[in-house]
C-alpha cells in the first residue's frame, strides 16, 4: 500500500516539478542576456535599452498587463485608443525596468526555488539578488502560453509590481476621469521624459 502511495504522490508530483524546471531554466536563460548587456561597455545607453524593451516585450505578458492596469476605462475606449495605450504601456514597462537596473554592478543572483500552482496554471520563481549589505527575494510569476513562457508579474519583498501599477494608474487616470485616451498623452510624454533620460 505504501509503495502505491508512493507512486501517485510521484505521478502528481513530477510533473510539476518538471514545469517548474522548465519554466526556471528559461527565465535564468532571458535574465542573463539582459545583464550581459549591463555588462557590455562598449555597448551605448541608447542601444542597450531598446535591446532590453525587445527582450521585455517579448517575455513580458504586456498586453494582458495593460489591460489589467487600465482597469475600467479599457472597456469604455475604443479600439485605437486602445491599441496606441498598449504600445504606451510596453513602453513605460520596459523603461521601469531600464531605470531599475541603472544600478546594476555585477551583483550575483540565484534562482533558488522553483513551484508549480497547478490551480492557476503558473509557475512561482524565487530569485535571491546578492549585494554588499545583504540580499533581496524577488518572485517571477510565469505563464506558459502558446508553447511558450511569459512573465505576468514580479513581487518585490512580496509587494506586487502589477497591482502597484494598477493602483498607480488608477490614479492618474481618476486625474483625467478615466479617460484612456487622455493618459496615452500622459504616458507618451512621460515616455519621452524617461527615455531621454536613460539614454542620455
Amino acid at each position: 500500500m505504501r509503495i502505491l502511495y508512493l507512486i501517485i504522490f510521484l505521478s502528481l508530483f513530477l510533473p510539476s516539478q518538471s514545469i517548474a524546471n522548465e519554466a526556471s531554466n528559461w527565465l535564468k536563460k532571458e535574465i542573463d542576456i539582459i545583464l550581459d548587456a549591463y555588462k557590455n561597455e562598449n555597448m551605448s545607453k541608447e542601444t542597450r535599452f531598446l535591446m532590453i524593451e525587445d527582450t521585455i516585450n517579448y517575455n513580458f505578458a504586456g498586453t494582458g498587463i495593460a489591460k489589467f492596469v487600465a482597469g475600467d476605462s479599457w472597456k469604455t475606449a475604443d479600439k485605437e485608443t486602445k491599441k496606441e495605450y498598449i504600445n504606451f504601456f510596453k513602453r513605460h514597462l520596459a523603461l521601469n525596468i531600464a531605470s531599475m537596473m541603472q544600478g546594476y554592478s555585477n551583483e550575483e543572483y540565484a534562482l533558488i526555488n522553483s513551484k508549480f500552482d497547478s490551480k492557476n496554471k503558473i509557475t512561482l520563481i524565487d530569485m535571491e539578488i546578492y549585494n554588499d549589505t545583504g540580499s533581496l527575494i524577488v518572485t517571477w510569476r510565469v505563464k506558459k502560453s502558446k508553447e511558450r513562457y511569459y512573465v505576468i508579474d514580479l513581487l518585490v519583498a512580496d509587494i506586487s509590481i502589477v497591482v502597484t501599477k494598477r493602483s498607480e494608474f488608477n490614479s492618474m487616470l481618476k486625474n483625467v476621469n478615466y479617460s484612456l485616451k487622455e493618459l496615452n498623452i500622459i504616458l507618451k510624454k512621460q515616455n519621452e521624459t524617461s527615455y531621454q533620460k536613460l539614454i542620455n
